[in-house]
């Protein structure tokens, strides 16, 4: 089992409304370069989506449910048949959006007892929880050239420090998608 946080970044590492759906005054910021570098399957998840499952915060949750059950396209396809584990101390009904329920307990216990690959995307409140646990494995990031000076970080001043390797980068539209994963220690 594997976590994988997804998430679209500016190259200051900010990953605040980058749809525009929070009404920040910077927001919309990943949705000005175009259609192409956000549709679709931009993150390489492939069968990540089939044979895993989504982790989303509750303000994540909602907002993906009310825009990916009305589309049917390949890759919206796949987002709607996903399981989807939601973390959210509030929200109870889960029928908008197929194949979603809640955590029922510990967040911390939920991904460790796990048995698929989990894929997190937004959610930033719990990417930091994991984070702080040391429960990530992946971050596939897809950096805009934006800079906004301001905002919500990935990785907040005071996180813990991490060491990883680059597994990929590659151009994708206006972003580039990088892969980072855990640096393997040698045995010594």
């Amino acid at each position: 089992m594997s976590v994988i946080v997804i998430q679209f970044v500016t190259l200051d590492g900010i990953v605040s409304d980058p749809d525009g759906s929070a009404g920040t005054p910077a927001g919309g910021w990943a949705f000005r370069h175009g259609p192409e570098t956000v549709a679709g399957d931009k993150f390489r998840l492939g069968s990540v989506l089939d044979d895993g499952v989504m982790l989303l915060g509750r303000t994540t949750w909602q907002l993906f449910s009310r825009l990916w059950p009305g589309r049917d396209d390949p890759f919206s396809q796949r987002m709607n048949a996903a399981s989807k584990l939601v973390a959210s101390r509030t929200l109870t009904d889960t029928s908008a959006w197929s194949n979603s329920r809640v955590i029922d307990g510990d967040l911390i216990d939920a991904i460790r007892n796990e048995q698929r690959d989990v894929v997190i995307t937004g959610s930033l409140s719990v990417v930091h929880v994991l984070m702080a646990e040391d429960l990530v494995d992946e971050y596939r990031l897809l950096t805009f050239p934006t800079i906004l000076g301001g905002g919500d970080r990935l990785f907040p001043a005071g996180s813990p420090a991490a060491y990883l390797e680059c597994l990929s980068a590659e151009p994708a539209g206006a972003a580039v998608l990088t892969r980072f994963g855990r640096t393997v220690t040698p045995a010594g």
